[in-house]
């Protein structure tokens, strides 16, 4: 007698996307979108899968970018704040590898017309990928030069269609206790919080990243995807994003809440506005200058005056801070 058995693999040749088509299927999607073909909302609200991270990100460079050296990749990837895993510079690098990042999710919420969750490898597909080379620095008186790969935050917002009553962003990050040992101290409040006023986060030079040195983000610097913002301190650009919000009021940001004499909503970078614990009109660069060497003079806006000071026109920049 003859038994039929029920296939392990019921996909039928017919089903399978050709590998072709597979591999330019950001592209399509793109073109698709822009033709009217894919509404927005369709696009971006794909359910998440457990496809595996791409290895590289091919990206163009981008005029915003600064000239100067860059920190090695070594020293930006075993050098970091990221409280989450650890108080210590080297914790982030020891333990993030704990924290899985696909599938992966970042829910857009609030005063917007297309709320939605959103899956990571859709907003990848979003817009062309640059890599900007941006100086990032640290409250606590050191700097770095990064190649980030992503593009404008922008993109992004424009897409979801703020309404009128969207004033602020506010940005929460992973807290997966799991993953994160960090969380079991008392650091912060967890999860973290950032945010931005809606003019700061529409700026060009905001960036929602990817990647860096055309390798897509490592745990330890805010895998899968991150915000970039180089004119402010570092600990303004919220990692391993899950959540961004459009919201009327200023966000109660996880540091001002911390320590609010210390820690302003702003935070850009003030030579002129001393840590109440520490000077911040010099810095020093992460693998260029010894701990002996001279310091460089740290930058108002981190450098970026020219392209961000008139955001602030008429601000109190010692008391806004």
């Amino acid at each position: 007698m003859l038994i039929r058995t029920r296939s392990q693999h019921p996909v039928q040749p017919s089903e399978i996307t050709p590998s072709a088509a597979f591999g330019r299927r950001r592209e399509i999607l793109r073109a698709a979108t822009a033709a009217g073909l894919l509404p927005v909302a369709a696009a971006l609200a794909r359910p998440a899968r457990a496809n595996p991270a791409p290895q590289r990100l091919e990206a163009g460079p981008s005029p915003l970018s600064t000239d100067e050296p860059r920190t090695s990749y070594e020293d930006v990837t075993s050098y970091n704040n990221f409280y989450e895993f650890g108080t210590g510079k080297d914790d982030p690098s020891r333990h993030a590898h704990q924290m899985p990042t696909r599938p992966w999710t970042i829910s857009i919420e609030g005063a917007v017309a297309k709320p939605g969750v959103y899956d990571i490898d859709t907003l990848l597909g979003l817009a062309s990928l640059e890599e900007r080379v941006y100086r990032m620095r640290c409250v606590e008186g050191w700097s770095m030069v990064i190649p980030w790969v992503g593009y404008s935050l922008s993109e992004l917002v424009r897409r979801v269609e703020p309404r009128g009553d969207a004033k602020y962003i506010e940005f929460a990050t992973l807290a997966d206790e799991a993953s994160m040992p960090g969380l079991r101290t008392r650091v912060l409040l967890w999860p973290y919080v950032e945010g931005l006023r809606m003019d700061e986060a529409m700026h060009p030079l905001a960036l929602l990243c990817f990647g860096l040195y055309g390798d897509v983000l490592p745990g330890q610097n805010g895998a899968p995807v991150r915000i970039v913002v180089p004119w402010k301190y570092g600990f303004k650009s919220g990692k391993s994003l899950v959540a961004i919000r459009f919201v009327e009021k200023q966000p109660m940001t996880s540091w001002h809440i911390a320590a609010p004499h210390e820690y302003g909503f702003y935070s850009n970078v003030n030579p002129d506005v001393p840590h109440p614990r520490w000077s911040q009109a010099t810095e020093r660069r992460i693998g260029e200058d010894g701990f002996l060497s001279r310091k460089r003079k740290t930058l108002m806006f981190n450098g970026y005056a020219e392209q961000v000071a008139s955001l602030y026109a008429g601000m109190d920049l010692r008391r806004q801070f």
